[in-house]
Parts: C-alpha cells; sequence; structure tokens
C-alpha cells in the first residue's frame, strides 16, 4: 500500500481520506482543527497526525488537500511550514479544494520549481458522494502524472474526468456549479409561486420530476426542502464562493454571465440572513421570507 497524506478534514476532507485507510493505505494527516485529525486516527493504525501540513508532506509520496478556498490552499501549500517546505521532490500534490484557476496554475508553477508535481482536481458530489466513496473528480494538469496516480483517486471517487492542462479541471467544475447554482434559484422561485397559489408542493415536484423540466438537482434537494432540514451537504457560504470564482473566470475570459451575477448577489442575501453555515437549498428561505409562504410537506 501506498503512503498517502490528506491535508483538510472538513465535510468532505474527512469521509475522504477515511476511505483513503479503509483501503488499506498509509495516510498522513494534518488539519487545522487538530481534533479532526486525532479522531480520524484514533480508529485508524494506518493513519498519522502531524503538526503542520510540512511535517505531513514529508511522510506522504502523494498528497491531496480538500480545503474551503484559494487563500487556504495557498496557504498551505506555499505558505510557512507549508507543503512546499516539507515535500520530497517527486511528490505529487493533489489539490482537490475548488479555487481560482489562475492562482491554481500559480500555485503549481511554484510546486514545480520545487521539483513537486501537481494536479488541480476539483470534486462533486458533496458530503454523501465523499462518504459513499462515489464523487466526481474533474483533473487539470500533465495527464501521465494523473495516470501514475488514478488508483489513489478510485476510493474516493468513481467518475474521473481528465479535462486536460493546468486550471482546466477547475473551469469545469466551476461550469457545473454556475449550472446547479442557476437552477436552484429558478426551483426557489417556482416552487414558491405554485405554493402560493395554492399547488401542492409534493404535486409539483411530481409534476416536474415528469416533465423536461426534470433535474436531478431539484430531485435531490426538494425532498430536504420538504421536510425543512437544512443540514449542510454543501453550504450556502462555500457556493457563494464558488459563484464568485465563477465571475472572475467570466471576467477573465471576457463572457458575460448575467444570471450568474444575480445568483451571486441572491446568495449573498442568503449569508447577510444568517443562512451561510446551512445548505444551498436553504437559499429558499430568502424568497419565502419576502412572500409569506413557506414550502413544506402538506403530510
Amino acid at each position: 500500500m501506498a503512503k498517502l497524506g490528506f491535508l483538510g478534514l472538513g465535510i468532505m476532507g474527512y469521509p475522504m481520506a477515511r476511505n483513503l485507510l479503509a483501503v488499506g493505505h498509509e495516510v498522513a494527516l494534518w488539519s487545522n482543527t487538530l481534533s479532526k485529525a486525532t479522531t480520524l486516527a484514533a480508529s485508524n493504525p494506518a493513519a498519522t497526525v502531524y503538526g503542520t501540513p510540512a511535517e505531513a508532506a514529508s511522510n506522504a509520496d502523494c498528497l491531496f488537500l480538500c480545503l474551503g478556498n484559494t487563500e487556504m490552499s495557498e496557504r498551505v501549500l506555499l505558505g510557512e511550514k507549508g507543503v512546499i517546505e516539507g515535500a520530497k521532490p517527486g511528490t505529487v500534490v493533489v489539490d482537490a479544494s475548488t479555487v481560482s484557476p489562475s492562482a491554481s496554475r500559480r500555485i503549481g508553477t511554484a510546486l514545480e520549481a520545487r521539483g513537486l508535481k501537481f494536479l488541480g482536481a476539483p470534486c462533486t458530489g458533496s458530503k454523501p458522494g465523499a462518504e459513499g466513496g462515489n464523487l466526481t473528480f474533474m483533473i487539470g494538469g500533465e495527464e501521465a502524472v494523473f495516470e501514475n496516480v488514478r488508483q489513489f483517486f478510485e476510493p474516493m471517487g468513481k467518475r474521473l474526468y481528465y479535462c486536460g492542462g493546468p486550471g482546466m479541471g477547475l473551469h469545469a467544475k466551476l461550469s457545473q456549479n454556475l449550472i446547479l447554482s442557476n437552477i436552484l434559484q429558478a426551483f426557489n422561485e417556482g416552487i414558491v409561486l405554485s405554493t402560493k397559489a395554492g399547488v401542492d408542493p409534493q404535486l409539483m415536484l411530481d409534476i416536474l420530476a415528469n416533465s423536461a423540466a426534470k433535474s436531478g438537482l431539484i430531485d435531490f434537494k426538494a425532498p430536504f426542502v420538504l421536510k425543512r432540514d437544512f443540514s449542510p451537504n454543501f453550504s450556502v457560504k462555500w457556493m457563494h464562493k464558488d459563484i464568485g470564482l465563477m465571475l472572475e473566470s467570466g471576467k477573465d475570459l471576457e463572457v458575460p454571465l448575467f444570471l450568474t451575477a444575480l445568483t451571486h448577489q441572491l446568495f449573498q442575501s442568503a449569508i447577510s440572513q444568517g443562512l451561510g453555515e446551512e445548505d444551498i437549498c436553504s437559499t429558499i428561505k430568502t424568497l419565502e421570507k419576502v412572500t409569506g409562504v413557506e414550502v413544506k410537506s402538506q403530510k
């Protein structure tokens, strides 16, 4: 089995690292919240907790990280006591975080100047996908490097898409989240409108599921809305961050993103109302508050 590392043990990272341990790999762990690393290591003798990213990196031949934003990734990879200070030449560093494509390319260039290999490999599937090892990864970087470490992705994800050179996996991931976030806002408006008109929300969902408006996102998220369960699988604050990255990429590539700019403000409104830590489906509350309607199961 391989000597791997995993940095960042949040909602996604914790089960991802656990899945690597479950297939027998040795895994060097680091988390900004030490208790998460010690908890995971307590029941996994192949896991070792380290105090800094540099220390964890020095004990891994392939290192994964899954962090919240660009600044976190840059600090953990390039900062003081970061990966760049500890990793051995030839180590493959895989950033599964959703960060700025331009920043990811800059980070990769800095790491490669030290003899390290770098892949930007954001993932999708939210908490259930991470827990079940069913994530989808979108990989950017040198294809040969990816193929050499493909086997290490497989305990964490079942769909692995090589998208091209540095930053290309991130462009694919952001495009997917752009579509998801805009679909979610369309759903919020439609289901609040039909509910206020008097249509049973469950009936409306059945209609949507059997029409051209059918959506995997709606099929997954709507039952949580009807149950009023907004515990986070993918939080409002992180999607808001991703939408900001979409707008940044649109500016860089001179692509106007009209709907996405509005969706960014709708997510900001949800954060301003204290919903940042809740699941993205809680954004419906902003429209419910304005209209005086609550979309919930009538049974």
